[in-house]
C-alpha cells in the first residue's frame, strides 16, 4: 500500500496537499499550521526525509529573498494602516465615488493598487473596498472576491510585474510583442469579473451619497494628491528597475522596498503622525501573524522547487507523466502552468517552472506567433491556477481582512476563472488560425 501511494502521479500529490491544507484549515481555523502541515505532507509523500524537509524549510525561511519579502509585507501593512489612520484612504474612496458609481469603485480601487507589483497588495486595497460598502449590505465573501480578483487584472501585461519580465526573458521576445497578446487577456479578466462578481453587488450599494461624496465637499483634495504615495511607489520602482538595475540584482525585492519606503515618507510629510501612532502601526500581532503565514507559504513553495530524490523537479515529473499518459499536446501545454500556478501561487514561480517546458513542446524552430500564442495560453492558465489556490498570498490576506473562509472563497471563484479560461482558449485558436 505504501509503495502504491509513493508511485502515484506528481499532480495527484500536489492537488491532494492543497486539498489537505483547505480541509485542515476548516478544522483548525489556523491557516499558518494548515500550510505547514500541507508542506510536510507533500514533502514526505514525494520521498524527502523529515531531516531534509526541516533543512529545506530553514533554508527558504532564512533566505535573503524571504527576509526581504517579509520587509515588503511589513511595509505594505504599515503604509495601508498609515493611509487609514491619516484618513487618506477614506478621502480616496470618497474622491473615487464622487466620480463613478459605487459598483465601479469596488473594482477600480483594487485595480489602482494592482498597478503596484507588491506581494500581498490585496491587503492594501481591502480596506478601500470595505469603505465603499457604506450601507453594509454587501456580503463579506463578495467583497473578498472583488478585492482579490480586480487586484490582479494587470498582471498579464503590466511590465512592472516580475513574472511578466521573466516570461519575456525566457521567450526572448520584445516586451511590446508580448504585451500585445496579453492585453486582451486582461480585458477578459475584467469582463469575467464584472459578469460573475460585480453584477452581484446590490443596486442600493451604487447610490451616491451626494452630501459626503459630492465634488464640492469641504476639505476635499484632488484625486492625484490622494494617490501620491501609490504614484511614488510606482515611479521609484520603475526608475530603479530601468536606471539602477544593479539594485534589483542585489535582491529582486529591493526596488519595491525602496519604493514603499519613499511612499511612507511622502505620506508622513503630507499628513504627519506622532511616534505613538507609529508604534501601534508597526508592532501588531496581526502583522507578525501575516509575516509568519507568508513564510509558511514560501516553505511550501520550497518543497515544490526542490529536486525530488530522483533528481527531477516536481513540475518536470508532471510533464513526463502527462506525456506518458498520451494527454494531447495542447492540454499538456495548458495543464503544466495550471498545476504550477496552483502549487506555487505566484506568477514568477509558475512562469519560471513551466515556460521552458512549454517552449520545448513547440519544437526546434517555432514561429514568433507560435511562441507568443503558446505562452499567452500558458500564462493565462497559470494565472487561473494561482487565483484558485490557498498558496496565493493575496487570497490569504484578503480572507484575513474580511474574516472569510478559504474554501468558499476558492470555490466561488471557479465561475470567473472558467470564463477567463474559455476566453483564453478562444483567443489562442484565433491567433493560431487567423493571425
Amino acid at each position: 500500500m505504501v509503495e502504491f501511494l509513493l508511485t502515484l502521479p506528481a499532480v495527484v500529490k500536489i492537488i491532494a496537499s492543497l486539498v489537505l491544507i483547505v480541509a485542515v484549515n476548516r478544522f483548525l481555523k489556523q491557516l499558518l499550521y494548515s500550510v505547514l502541515i500541507g508542506a510536510l505532507f507533500l514533502g514526505l509523500w514525494c520521498g524527502h526525509s523529515l531531516f531534509s524537509l526541516l533543512f529545506i524549510a530553514w533554508q527558504r525561511f532564512s533566505s535573503i529573498d524571504n527576509l526581504m519579502l517579509m520587509v515588503v509585507i511589513i511595509e505594505v501593512i504599515s503604509l495601508s494602516t498609515l493611509m487609514s489612520r491619516s484618513r487618506v484612504m477614506a478621502d480616496l474612496v470618497e474622491a473615487v465615488q464622487s466620480r463613478i458609481s459605487r459598483r465601479a469603485a469596488l473594482a477600480v480601487l483594487p485595480a489602482i493598487i494592482g498597478l503596484l507589483p507588491m506581494p500581498g497588495g490585496a491587503y492594501f486595497s481591502a480596506p478601500m473596498v470595505d469603505s465603499c460598502d457604506t450601507e453594509k449590505n454587501i456580503q463579506s465573501l463578495l467583497k473578498t472576491k472583488i478585492n482579490y480578483w480586480f487586484r490582479h487584472i494587470w498582471e498579464g501585461w503590466w511590465p512592472l510585474y516580475p513574472g511578466f519580465l521573466v516570461a519575456v526573458d525566457i521567450m526572448n521576445v520584445e516586451i511590446w510583442q508580448f504585451m500585445l497578446v496579453q492585453i486582451p487577456v486582461s480585458l477578459l479578466t475584467v469582463l469575467s469579473g464584472y459578469w460573475f462578481l460585480l453584477r452581484r453587488v446590490p443596486v442600493a450599494a451604487r447610490i451616491k451619497d451626494e452630501k459626503s461624496t459630492g465634488p464640492d465637499r469641504k476639505n476635499g483634495q484632488p484625486l492625484l494628491v490622494l494617490i501620491t504615495p501609490i504614484l511614488v511607489t510606482i515611479a521609484v520602482y520603475a526608475l530603479i528597475t530601468i536606471f539602477l538595475p544593479f539594485i534589483g540584482q542585489i535582491n529582486k525585492y529591493l526596488p519595491m522596498i525602496v519604493g514603499l519606503l519613499m511612499a511612507v515618507i511622502t505620506l508622513q510629510a503630507q499628513r504627519p503622525q506622532p511616534a505613538k501612532e507609529w508604534r501601534q502601526i508597526i508592532f501588531t500581532k496581526r502583522t507578525l501573524f501575516l509575516v509568519l503565514l507568508i513564510g509558511a507559504v514560501r516553505i511550501y513553495g520550497a518543497v515544490i522547487d526542490t529536486p525530488l530524490p530522483t533528481g527531477l523537479l516536481l513540475v518536470e515529473q508532471m510533464r513526463l507523466e502527462l506525456v506518458q499518459w498520451g494527454i494531447p499536446f495542447l492540454a499538456v501545454m495548458a495543464l503544466i502552468p495550471l498545476f504550477s500556478g496552483m502549487a506555487m501561487g505566484v506568477t514568477v514561480g509558475y512562469v519560471g517552472a513551466s515556460f521552458p517546458i512549454v517552449l520545448s513542446l513547440l519544437g526546434p524552430d517555432p514561429s514568433l506567433m507560435s511562441i507568443l500564442s503558446a505562452c499567452m495560453l500558458a500564462y493565462g492558465t497559470g494565472f487561473v491556477g494561482q487565483m484558485l489556490t490557498p498558496m496565493h498570498v493575496c487570497l490569504v490576506v484578503t480572507n484575513d481582512y474580511f474574516k472569510t473562509r478559504l474554501f468558499p472563497s476558492i470555490i466561488s471563484l471557479l465561475k470567473p476563472a472558467a470564463g477567463v479560461s474559455i476566453g483564453i482558449f478562444a483567443f489562442y485558436f484565433f491567433l493560431q488560425f487567423f493571425v
